[in-house]
């Protein structure tokens, strides 16, 4: 443990997605002298702005669960979310269609989502309430029990491997939803969601399941003005409370000495810091930003040959007309369903036919488009770099005319006479703009072997006061994931350094109280 001096410890975060803004709030609330750096010229990381002829695109997460994990962050600060940010709900979570006409109301009324089974499959309504009684026990162990915890030694695997064989972790999403649902329609409604944390259904582990149970018990929100009124709210609070952020100045070099962080090098300054914690790309961090410490090179070796997510191909436009038959979140499923998921995941192929998350924002808050018109997001899962290193400067606007031809002959009539905007966003993109490594979307891709303790770890093992945040540390992707991610990284880190959790940071703790803050659990 380090032993506290009398200056205020200064913290630095790299990186202003949902992971990091959670983390330098913790810190800063802790009594951290915290800066926040970003290399983009607004915050967000992912979460980014586009605004194009009055209408504004979101250009990352959309899909916000579990608001009380976002509450508790400004609950430390001694503030309210309700004062930053307004959360509306999206009900139904998602309608998803398919080509040959049927919809599929995904919402969270228990009743009505039972007759929305009965109207595909009579007979799966008992098979949901025992997949249901599954998901809800996997919610319990794997979210309520372990999302929190930092797994920092091959030990703290060990001691949950009894509740993961019970749960059938070793299982796939769509092998453990296809144990209770018969219905191929319903299959894929109820494991898809492993995609919008970068899994493939079919490989990730059956502990994903949890997001079911997980959206059913917190909804699905979207705030007012978008996802990204949710980083200004996020930005000012972690202001008022003290904290610093320098935006367009991306990190060149984590400094270390002797095997410990010593500060941070950035447009040629050389600042101090006691602790770093880094939102950036896992992989970039270490291949990087780490480019001069050989503590790194072993893990940044190990990072390289990991399995990294699929990426995405987005097109944001907007319309001069509004289309009444969609709702918030769309989701267009493809004729082939495993078959597609192994072009991508596997034979990093594009193929012809593709699967959609059609994001229209605007059903929400009318806000985000000129009045009479809608703003979208068309978001297809593609092959990463790695998997299909084509160039995308030539490939993706043709591609994304495919995508907007299908949409015109199956979902939006006369869509090429009414666009009035577009803007593409690649793998390439995503590499570059994100240094996303592969263009990866999500990291580090989540099956049961590159999961907890498998994954990075919340505080690095030979770096002393280097610690990370966000979709490629523990717990994973997702705006709940990132955000526990924090809450387990700043617990780890605050026990290192002998300060409290709690605001201002001026209780020293007990060793019965460090103990309790590296393993909290409760949201």
């Amino acid at each position: 443990m380090h032993t506290p001096s009398q200056h205020k410890k200064r913290a630095a975060v790299i990186g202003s997605g949902f992971g990091g803004l959670a983390a330098a709030i913790r810190l800063q609330a802790a009594g951290f002298d915290t800066t926040l750096y970003e290399a983009r010229e607004l915050p967000g990381g992912r979460a980014y702005r586009y605004e194009i002829d009055g209408y504004k695109f979101d250009a990352g997460p959309t899909v916000v669960t579990v608001p009380e994990t976002l509450e508790e962050l400004f609950t430390l600060a001694g503030r309210k979310l309700r004062d930053y940010v307004e959360l509306l709900p999206v009900d139904p979570f998602y309608r998803l269609y398919w080509e040959n006409g049927l919809q599929f109301d995904y919402c969270r009324d228990p009743d009505q989502l039972l007759k929305n089974i009965e109207a595909v499959e009579p007979s799966d309504v008992k098979g949901y309430h025992r997949f249901s009684q599954y998901a809800e026990e996997v919610y319990k162990q794997g979210y309520e029990e372990l999302c929190h915890v930092p797994f920092l030694r091959f030990w703290d695997m060990i001691k949950i491997s009894p509740q993961l064989l019970k749960l059938s972790a070793y299982r796939s999403v769509y092998s453990s939803v296809s144990k209770y649902i018969k219905n191929e329609y319903l299959r894929q409604a109820f494991s898809f969601n492993s995609l919008l944390i970068g899994g493939n259904p079919f490989q990730a582990s059956s502990i994903y399941t949890l997001i079911h149970p997980l959206e059913k018990k917190f909804g699905v929100w979207f705030p007012r003005g978008g996802t990204f009124a949710l980083v200004q709210g996020l930005v000012k609070l972690f202001e008022d409370i003290g904290g610093h952020i320098r935006l367009a100045t991306p990190v060149d070099e984590i400094v270390t000495k002797r095997g410990r962080v010593v500060g941070l090098k950035a447009k040629g300054e050389l600042r101090h810091f006691d602790a770093v914690v880094s939102n950036a790309d896992v992989t970039a961090t270490y291949n990087k930003l780490l480019k001069k410490e050989w503590r790194a090179k072993p893990t940044a070796f190990k990072l390289r040959n990991m399995r990294h997510s699929m990426s995405l191909f987005v097109i944001y436009f907007g319309t001069k007309k509004q289309y009444p038959n969609l709702v918030h979140h769309n989701i267009l499923f493809a004729n082939r369903y495993k078959g597609l998921l192994d072009d991508i995941f596997h034979n990093g192929l594009l193929a012809d036919d593709f699967s959609i998350y059609l994001h229209a924002p605007s059903k929400s808050d009318s806000s985000l488009a000129p009045k009479g018109c809608e703003s979208f997001y068309a978001l297809a899962p593609v092959p990463n770099l790695d998997k299909l290193p084509v160039d995308w400067a030539k490939v993706g606007p043709a591609y994304a005319q495919r995508i907007l031809n299908y949409l015109e002959k199956h979902y939006l009539p006369d869509l090429s006479q009414n666009i009035t905007v577009q803007k593409i966003f690649t793998p390439q993109d995503f590499a570059d703009q994100l240094d996303a490594y592969q263009g990866a979307a999500f990291s580090l891709e989540p099956t049961l072997t590159q999961s907890a303790w498998f994954r990075v770890h919340n505080r690095d093992d030979w770096i002393k006061g280097l610690y990370f945040v966000g979709a490629g540390t523990h717990p994973g992707a997702g705006i709940p994931g990132v955000v526990g991610s924090a809450k387990a990284t700043a617990s780890v880190l605050l026990s290192d350094y002998g300060l409290s959790p709690h605001a201002g940071g001026q209780t020293h703790l007990t060793e019965s109280d460090l103990a309790n803050a590296a393993s909290q659990t409760t949201l």
